[in-house]
């Protein structure tokens, strides 16, 4: 049902970099960009978190403070 809202599928969007960042962090093999099919867009998601991370976390603050207090 994220698919219809955009505000849900920007939350779930920025959920998946910062946890595939967070579990590259922890377990680099885990998510190794060498492998191919599916897994291949898990692996890519974790690059914006870990590349553009100070755009990343103030997108993540803007995304809380707009589900907190303007909903």
């Amino acid at each position: 049902s994220a698919i219809f809202n955009f505000q849900s599928l920007l939350t779930v969007i920025l959920l998946l970099i910062c946890t595939c960042a967070y579990i590259r962090s922890l377990a680099p093999s885990l998510l190794d960009k060498n492998k191919t099919g599916y897994v291949c867009l898990v692996c890519v998601c974790p690059l914006p978190g870990e590349r553009k991370s100070p755009y990343v976390a103030v997108c993540c603050v803007v995304m809380a403070f707009s589900i907190l207090f303007v909903q």
